[in-house]
């Protein structure tokens, strides 16, 4: 038996992010340590708007390379990304049955400013952990912990550019009619459309 699961720092992570979490059923440690990865969920997100998938991605500063430490990534403020994520959050959830209940819990996350993305990250996924009602137990890692046999490894299986290693139940989402299903967005988008109802579809 595994005796912990390793997971990433993502900003409002995929639906896959949470059902690895809740089927691991062990000690989550979220990795701070790793290299930064560009191009991952890790500064980045995907919502379903009026025209199909959108990708919003929270801007870090230069130098933050392959070899900068997660811990180390600053977020960058040149121009106003929070006012875009959020607008664009608005635009694409305002007529779905629960943006309105949850928006002032999001609110604060797109007016404060956070200096380094693992704490801007681990906030919002501690404020989802509670609103989906999920208890799960985050940990940070205190170093980086090299793959092992006993150990649940996401690091790298989870990817906007890899298919998802599991499939789940469509639900009602709100250009459905206009774009189709897309599965595995943000973890808001279920949460915006099913409200309560998301945990019992993660735990399905």
């Amino acid at each position: 038996m595994q005796k912990a699961a390793i997971l990433p720092l993502f900003y409002l992570p995929p639906i896959d992010f949470f059902s690895a979490a809740l089927k691991a059923n062990t000690n989550l440690i979220l990795d701070i340590h790793e290299h930064f990865p560009k191009q991952t969920y890790r500064n980045r997100t995907s919502i379903h708007s009026a025209n199909g998938k959108l990708d919003l991605i929270v801007p870090v500063l230069k130098g933050s390379k392959v070899h900068t430490a997660m811990k180390d990534v600053k977020i960058s403020y040149d121009f106003n990304w929070q006012r875009l994520h959020w607008l664009s959050m608005q635009t694409s959830y305002r007529s779905s049955a629960f943006f309105e209940f949850y928006e002032a819990d999001f609110a604060p996350f797109y007016e404060k400013k956070w200096d380094y993305l693992h704490d801007y990250n681990q906030e919002l996924l501690l404020l989802l952990n509670r609103l989906l009602k999920l208890g799960l137990n985050f940990e940070k890692a205190t170093s980086y912990i090299e793959p092992s046999y006993d150990i649940l490894d996401f690091r790298s299986s989870i990817h906007p550019k890899k298919i998802a290693d599991f499939t789940h139940k469509s639900y009602f989402q709100v250009f459905e009619d206009r774009n189709g299903f897309i599965p595995n967005l943000s973890i808001i988008d279920l949460l915006f459309n099913q409200g309560p109802q998301s945990s019992h579809f993660l735990n399905q």
